[in-house]
């Protein structure tokens, strides 16, 4: 499967599920901005993958990105699906522009929403509906010192 092929759009995406769902697969669902794409996010998304069959990637658009993180991104939403894509252990990027990716939680209904263990189960966006449809609602741990802010901070530290 080529890259791009991965890359789906919000009405591409339920026929998609329809067949993983048909061959008994379960689906597991995480999102992020994914700017930069380092050791804690590869390690991240591996671990995600691992606790179910497939992998539906929420990536915010550029405008989520520089609404939630000022002077972000860093490279465009097409690169980072590329990247994304090109994970073997992501079987779908899908890209959202709202505040939270809520409404693409309820397109994917997942049997397994994951995000990580900086996050507390409650404050998990869509938790509420994934157990409520009998799913369930995961953390893994992270990588400690690994994350984009770090990396721009000491890329910015270089420049004098």
């Amino acid at each position: 499967m080529w890259t791009q092929d991965k890359i789906l759009s919000w009405e591409q995406l339920p026929a998609v599920l329809a067949d993983w769902r048909a061959q008994g697969q379960r689906v597991v669902f995480t999102n992020g901005c994914f700017d930069l794409l380092h050791l804690g996010h590869v390690d991240y998304l591996e671990k995600a993958r691992h606790l179910g069959d497939r992998m539906v990637v929420g990536l915010n658009t550029d405008a989520s990105v520089s609404c939630l993180k000022p002077g972000r991104p860093i490279q465009d939403e097409m690169s980072r699906s590329r990247i994304l894509a090109s994970l073997s252990f992501v079987d779908a990027v899908v890209l959202f522009g709202e505040p939270t990716p809520l409404e693409l939680i309820q397109l994917v209904q997942p049997d397994i929403l994951v995000k990580g263990d900086d996050y507390a189960i409650s404050g998990i966006v869509g938790h509420e509906l994934v157990l409520g449809n009998g799913g369930q609602v995961l953390t893994v741990p992270l990588v400690p010192g690994y994350s984009t802010s770090a990396i721009v901070k000491k890329i910015m530290s270089y420049e004098s």
